[in-house]
């Protein structure tokens, strides 16, 4: 398949994406988000839109001067003012790109820019060949394009193609089209537009109909070459077309598209990952190809079938996307196969007749929870868990929190905890917060080296209290603990502790298998 068409991949994450409301990342964040899209190996990166404040300039030109494989881009308007911001922070950029847009639906031409045809021709072939002459690489995008008139799009395409552009994106801009129309309108611009079959088409879709992905797909069908989408789908509205699922749906079913990216596969979840950790969004646990269910499996057939070979539920590896691996998730519908699964997969040495003893036990325990954890699984196999129902060594004594709101002395906490063997142990970390310092302080007590991955919070009102839900990283595996508190900082520090005992059980519970069962 060497002669397959090249779909080059756009990422817009640090624009589209970051102008979603709840979505703003510093130019740190950014750093962190466009370092991971690199390695994912991206051709285009879209940094931001230079003129829209200072700020966003800054974070263009610190991604130019910092980033290196990827096409650095800046959005302009169709105005001069615009393109010198983009040209301007674009500076430091090994590679550069300008993009540049205008509205030409009759709704854009109207309601908003009180333009008529005629002028937004004559815009775009001079404004378009000015942006030629700041940067050797520019792409034009008729904005609201599937609503603008077939016969004008085509002449504003062409006015683009003609004055320079190497990249002419046609966007879905309020989420409106279909497959069978998008792929249809590709194919009438690249055969009757003078001079299209020398640039790049590019597709833009929005996901407000839930399409955003079949629409770029089908535009691939129809001729595009470059796809627009950002990590995790986040973006105006609805968002934008997901990057993730694009590219594993040409990578997936290759046979059909017959077109190949170069993105490494194997860097998409620790991408998702990483715009999820700097936006404080968490990844949807059904989102497809990133999210925790993508490779889960809970039904007692589905587990059985994975068991036996993944093929059976699964169109693609986990690992090729840069998961650990496939998910058996424990709970009220799984089967006895998953069960020992897990017993060994956790270190146990178990007979059926084990499986048989503790599965009443485990179905009566799954009723009750939305996933029996692995530290659940170790009570049921060994028997030990303590009377308050904790799993774990540990217990909570004493926490003490402590910031300098005036000095200059750095958050710090103080932690005393006490062992089940009596041991009493008290540390006094510094942290970039009170609870950051709590955490490493715990992690210092306890000899478990674990990372926070995820930390939700819930206050409820009604009843007074925080809910807390701690999920952290253990090498490469995860735990995760629950806590319910008066106080904010008690919650979160409880639930940690919790997903430490967690880990800190299932650990204790693989040193003692061979007293369990063994099995001749």
């Amino acid at each position: 398949m060497t002669d397959e068409p090249h779909v080059k991949i756009f990422d817009t994450t640090l624009r589209d994406g970051e102008q979603a409301p709840g979505f703003s990342m510093s130019t740190d964040a950014k750093l962190v988000v466009a370092r991971a899209l690199a390695a994912a190996n991206v051709d285009i990166l879209e940094a931001g839109f230079a003129a829209a404040s200072p700020g966003d300039a800054a974070s263009i030109r610190t991604v130019a001067e910092e980033i290196e494989g990827p096409r650095i881009c800046s959005l302009s308007r169709l105005n001069p003012a615009d393109i010198d911001a983009s040209a301007l922070a674009l500076e430091p950029a090994r590679k550069k790109r300008i993009h540049t847009f205008i509205g030409t639906s009759p709704l854009h031409r109207d309601a908003k820019l009180k333009m008529s045809k005629d002028e937004i021709l004559k815009a775009i072939s001079q404004t378009v060949a000015y942006a030629c002459s700041a940067c050797d690489d520019v792409e034009f995008s008729p904005e609201d394009a599937i609503r603008t008139e077939r016969d004008y799009l085509a002449e504003a395409v062409q006015a683009a193609i003609e004055a320079g552009a190497k990249t002419i994106n046609i966007p879905d801009t309020v989420g409106y089209t279909t497959p069978e129309e998008i792929t249809d309108l590709f194919r009438f611009l690249i055969d009757t537009v003078p001079g299209a079959k020398d640039v790049t088409f590019s597709v833009h879709c929005h996901d407000d109909l839930g399409m955003a992905v079949a629409n770029s797909l089908a535009a691939v069908r129809g001729g595009a070459r470059q796809i627009e989408c950002a990590i995790n789908g986040i973006g105006e509205r609805a968002g934008n077309c997901s990057m993730e699922e694009a590219v594993m749906a040409l990578a997936t079913r290759r046979d059909f598209f017959q077109c190949a990216t170069q993105i490494d596969t194997t860097k998409l979840y620790p991408a998702s990952r990483a715009l999820s950790r700097v936006t404080h969004n968490p990844i949807p646990r059904n989102k497809a190809i990133v999210g925790k269910n993508a490779f889960a499996h809970e039904a007692g057939i589905h587990q059985h079938g994975v068991l036996a070979d993944k093929r059976t539920y699964e169109i693609m590896d986990a690992e090729s996307v840069g998961m650990p691996s496939n998910s058996i998730v424990l709970g009220k519908h799984s089967g006895k196969h998953a069960v020992m699964a897990r017993a060994k997969t956790l270190g146990f040495k178990v007979s059926k007749q084990k499986i048989e003893d503790i599965f009443p036990a485990f179905k009566r325990l799954a009723d009750t929870c939305r996933e029996v954890t692995d530290a659940d699984l170790v009570k049921l196999l060994t028997g030990n868990a303590e009377s308050d129902g904790r799993i774990g060594p540990w217990r909570m004594r004493k926490t003490e929190l402590h910031v300098d709101m005036e000095g200059e002395t750095r958050p710090h906490a103080r932690i005393t905890m006490e062992h089940d063997n009596g041991d009493r142990r008290t540390v006094r970390h510094r942290g970039e917060g009170p609870i950051d310092a709590a955490f490493a302080a715990v992690c210092a007590i306890t000899g478990v080296p674990a990372r926070i991955s995820i930390l939700d919070l819930h206050h409820v009102a009604t009843e007074g209290v925080v809910r807390a839900e701690a999920v952290i990283d253990v090498g490469d595996e995860q735990f995760s603990g629950k806590a319910e508190e008066v106080d904010i900082a008690d919650a979160a520090v409880a639930a940690f502790v919790a997903a430490v005992n967690q880990a800190a059980a299932v650990q204790t519970g693989r040193s003692s298998s061979s007293e369990i069962e063994n099995v001749s």
